[in-house]
């Protein structure tokens, strides 16, 4: 991946399956020095330990600021506190819920309700599947509301051989959604 530009990002993880996704970002942000401040929900980090074997307590050694999701006096409540971006990966129907109704009953939603509200970039990486119409509307909400949805449905096009190609094509999208990848892998030149 070619990464420029040192940015300040808040990534958290939720409880949809797809936690993978989540440490690979990380893991890409903090590869190319990004600042990278970590939120893992309660049942994120069940999910993490059970698809990756990893916990919230390693990868809080990965990054740069980790938080507990029920402080709500921590610097990313703030629409104050100056962050580029925002990325909920995997993100659960219920943070999408949270989010999309301004019900900012954790730290990640209440970061988010600020990303939304600072006009900084927040995006939400859902992985559902089907989607029922209250979920869909409610990705509709927070895309009028200026987010980004970016489904955790990987492209096969790039012709993957591993479980981590097939992820970071996702990874890879939202890094250049984040404004801070221009990696050629991602992007579809018709050849």
């Amino acid at each position: 991946m070619v990464i420029y530009m040192k940015k300040r990002v808040l990534v958290c993880l939720t409880g949809a399956s797809g936690a993978i996704y989540g440490v690979r970002l990380l893991r890409a942000l903090k590869a190319n020095d990004h600042e990278v401040h970590l939120i893992v929900s309660k049942w994120g980090e069940e999910t993490l330990k059970f698809e990756t074997g990893l916990d919230s307590a390693t990868l809080s050694k990965e990054v740069d600021f980790f938080y507990d999701e029920h402080d709500l006096a921590a610097r990313p409540a703030s629409g104050t506190f100056p962050i580029d971006s925002m990325v909920v990966i995997p993100c659960s129907m219920k943070t999408l819920a949270g989010v999309a109704h301004g019900y900012a009953d954790n730290l990640i939603a209440r970061a988010a309700d600020c990303s939304l509200k600072e006009r900084r970039p927040l995006i939400l990486v859902p992985r559902e599947s089907p989607l029922n119409l209250i979920q869909i509307k409610n990705m509709a909400v927070i895309t009028e509301a200026g987010g980004i949805i970016i489904p955790a449905s990987p492209a096969f096009w790039a012709k993957p051989k591993t479980i981590e190609e097939l992820v970071d094509s996702i990874v890879e999208r939202v890094l250049y959604h984040l404004g801070i990848s221009k990696n050629n892998r991602s992007i579809w030149t018709g050849e």
